[in-house]
């Protein structure tokens, strides 16, 4: 290989730093024209190792124009990397321009740059298919000669992703000799990112390139004063010793789940917070103007910690980050390392983590994610087909760029990975659908957005058209929300979800931004607030929550066969564990356990099936549908990541019936068409599809319009085009995300095989977590009151009176 360029050799030597192995094989790849996967431990340079075949092509053959593009998952990451990357470029001299292009990037500097492109552009998948909708796509990106994806993982089995590598397969067109490259540290398949990653998807194309391993991590479960609680999901109980924590570290980032709790952990934090000191809150609902400044004060040093959603998962290099608290368990090995790779940042020094579970349960699932990281075993991620919803968006994006050819664009698309296998009728339909709106709609005007000429090209109908389409792309659709402001000309804090917001009334209080705030009106798309006091309420959102991991199932049923490791537990983990093993029996590693007792005037069954929350609300559904239908007159369920529990007013004495395989799919499809699901389904597809719009120039359109004019289509696409695009779109995101019937007919056929059955004559101790549960997912604050109460008379019933401790096992 010819040697590096003098300013590269000497910026390496300045800093007292070798050029990596794997950063050598990546500029080993870029020389042969590869495509190349590079999977790397956090802070061994992978970042830098993308760039640097990029960095010595414009040292040894200056360009102006567009030269690479780097696409990351998070706005707050691009913008990271650019400041990262600025410093090496003006240390070494270059005359690079490296310029980020968000939704946050002012629309005056959009215009420019597509006037005066930098040579590298730091970018989101959102903003990259925008840019290929101008008219100008083509002379601003011919030049492009190498894209970086990365955190390569958290695209490619998303519709983001989808959208990515259609984009990628355009610019494959525009630029034959595109190299592509994808960057991870958390990658269980190689193989199949490499597949994902290439045109054609073609593995063999891609060039693999594995890091060094890097310093093991230190990671520790927090059990203050050695208990741990009988419910809860959050860590919140452990607030004081976190802030012990955060005390001895220079800088901590306290993850959390979702964005309320982030609000609620924050607020707990900040009542123990004896020595005031500087922390920071950090998620997707703050204004971006909140988040840079929240950022800015990080990599300043002014912080001590901050509290975080995976806003800052991914990539962030903040460098003096030395501890990790992960509030919660964190549902997935992957996930676990990932947030444990923001501490140090570097691959030879140790980054340390400490998880805080929220429950018995959870402690279980941490020790679980302390094994599988320690044993260097991640996630697999499960690929599928792209959505057609997220390809009618794009055939939209090319038609807004210039006229296409039908056949030349299947050509391009099947080269697209996740749509490799898309068949040619199928491609019709999306293009009939976005000509038309489909057979039931073709009659409206708004709906013709394509017209095909005597060329046979496609065109859009008018250019407003296309301007709808750039207001409105993207792919990932969230609720509704409204912009909190304060006073009425006031800095934006961030938005809340418009249906919280319709719970509040003037003078209302609630957390937001790690403040109290209070409402002083509402004006439209904003509501305008002041700062308050008192006991505030706390924004929540639609979603959000994390299910567990197949992998993390597993392991978390091999420690309850484990009893040899039942020792080194706290001690209340230890007897529960015990105590069940007495009163019932413990989940095997392959059967399904089934539970059922009377309390309190109802009878209760609780089957422990490990396969996430997602699958046994839907469990619930349907074990209440057949309870319904055999006369045992079902109240209701609740479900978590471990269980599920139905009470009824009969009692199930032979449950295995119920959970039956026979007629699972015609159940489940009439529930699913007759549920909130398959509506919200349908919302979620024809939105991205672009057949409803988000925001119209200078209106704001609320959620209730929005749901409305989604209704409106559905029932008549229902009643007259059963078989409509979107219908068949918003079935496939209902059964996979909403419902994950996949891992519910394991489960199903899992009870046929070896169902244990175990009739009690109390609730058992792994029943009391669930149970509390039941009605309060939403309920924090002064109800925490009642939730102890109830735990301690659930507790004192499950477990051991004082004169039966002698039957405990040895």
């Amino acid at each position: 290989m010819p040697p590096l360029p003098p300013q590269i050799t000497d910026w390496f030597a300045a800093k007292g730093w070798a050029v990596r192995r794997h950063q050598l094989e990546m500029l080993a790849a870029a020389r042969a024209g590869s495509h190349a996967l590079l999977v790397a431990p956090t802070g061994s340079g992978k970042t830098l190792a993308g760039f640097l075949p990029s960095l010595i092509e414009l040292i040894e053959t200056p360009q102006e124009g567009l030269h690479t593009l780097y696409v990351s998952p998070l706005k707050a990451l691009a913008v990271d990397v650019q400041r990262n990357l600025l410093a090496p470029i003006a240390e070494m001299g270059l005359d690079i321009r490296v310029e980020t292009r968000t939704g946050d990037t002012p629309s005056d500097r959009k215009a420019r740059q597509r006037e005066r492109p930098p040579q590298m552009l730091l970018t989101t998948p959102e903003s990259l298919s925008l840019l290929i909708s101008y008219p100008d796509a083509a002379r601003m990106l011919s030049s492009v000669r190498t894209i970086i994806v990365d955190e390569v993982h958290a695209f490619a089995t998303t519709k983001r992703g989808d959208q990515l590598n259609l984009a990628m397969a355009r610019l494959q067109a525009l630029c034959p000799d595109l190299r592509r490259v994808g960057l991870s540290a958390t990658i269980a398949d190689p193989e199949a990112y490499q597949g994902w990653l290439a045109p054609d998807a073609d593995a063999d194309s891609v060039t693999r390139v594995q890091g060094d391993p890097g310093a093991e991590p230190h990671v520790d479960i927090l059990v203050p004063e050695g208990r741990i609680p009988w419910a809860g999901h959050n860590g919140r109980y452990a607030a004081k010793e976190v802030i012990k924590l955060i005390g001895s570290a220079r800088l901590t980032i306290v993850f959390v789940n979702t964005r309320a709790v982030a609000e609620l952990v924050f607020r707990d934090l900040w009542a123990e917070n004896d020595d005031a000191l500087p922390i920071g809150i950090h998620h997707g609902s703050l204004s971006p103007e909140a988040r840079r400044k929240v950022e800015a004060a990080m990599a300043s040093g002014r912080l001590r910690a901050i509290v975080a959603t995976a806003s800052l998962d991914l990539g962030i290099d903040w460098g003096d980050v030395d501890l990790v608290v992960q509030m919660g368990a964190p549902k997935g090995s992957s996930r676990l390392l990932q947030r444990i790779g923001r501490a140090n940042h570097r691959m030879d020094e140790v980054s340390r983590a400490v998880v805080v579970p929220g429950n018995r349960f959870e402690y279980l699932e941490s020790l679980a994610a302390r094994d599988a990281v320690e044993a260097h075993e991640l996630d697999v991620d499960r690929f599928r087909p792209g959505g057609l919803d997220v390809l009618a968006q794009h055939i939209m994006a090319c038609a807004s760029a210039a006229p296409f050819d039908a056949d030349a664009l299947y050509r391009e698309i099947r080269s697209s990975a996740p749509y490799a296998g898309l068949k040619r009728a199928e491609f019709d339909r999306v293009i009939g659908f976005v000509a038309t709106g489909g057979y039931s709609l073709r009659a409206y005007d708004r709906y013709k957005r394509l017209t095909q000429g005597p060329d046979g090209l496609y065109r859009v109908t008018h250019p407003r058209m296309s301007a709808q389409h750039r207001l409105n792309a993207g792919t990932i659709v969230e609720a509704a929300a409204l912009n909190v402001k304060f006073g009425r000309n006031g800095r934006s804090l961030g938005k809340v979800e418009e249906w919280f917001a319709s719970q509040l009334r003037i003078g209302d209080s609630f957390m937001f931004a790690g403040q109290v705030i209070a409402v002083t009106g509402l004006d439209g798309p904003d509501m305008h607030v002041k700062l308050s006091r008192g006991d505030p309420r706390v924004p929540t959102y639609v979603g959000g929550r994390m299910p567990l991991s197949t992998n993390l199932a597993r392991r978390v049923r091999e420690l309850f066969n484990a009893p040899h490791r039942w020792g080194g537990m706290p001690d209340d983990v230890h007897e529960w564990l015990d105590w069940q093993r007495v009163r019932s029996a413990l989940p095997g590693l392959d059967d399904l356990l089934v539970e059922t007792f009377f309390r309190e005037g109802r009878w209760y069954m609780v089957a422990y099936g490990f396969e996430g929350r997602n699958a046994h609300q839907t469990l619930g559904m349907l074990l209440t549908q057949r309870m319904e239908a055999a006369g045992l007159e079902p109240l209701g369920f609740v479900g978590s990541d471990y269980m599920v529990a139905v009470w009824s007013l009969r009692e199930v004495r032979d449950p295995k019936p119920l959970f039956s395989p026979d007629i699972f799919e015609e159940e489940l499809a009439e529930w699913i068409a007759a549920s909130p699901f398959l509506r919200r389904a349908f919302r979620e597809v024809a939105i991205i599809a672009g057949l409803i719009d988000r925001q119209q120039p200078g209106q704001h359109k609320t959620g209730k319009q929005v749901t409305f004019s989604s209704d409106l289509i559905y029932d008549v696409l229902r009643r007259h085009e059963p078989d409509h695009l979107l219908l068949t779109a918003a079935w496939t995101d209902a059964r996979s995300k909403l419902t994950e019937v996949e891992r519910l007919a394991g489960l199903l056929d899992r009870a046929q095989a070896s169902m244990v059955h175990m009739s009690l004559d109390r609730v058992s101790p792994l029943a009391v977590p669930v149970l509390l549960e039941a009605g309060r997912e939403r309920v924090f604050g002064r109800a925490d009151d009642a939730l102890l109460l109830e735990a301690s008379a659930l507790a004192a019933e499950a477990m051991p009176l004082p004169a039966e401790m002698a039957l405990l096992p040895g």
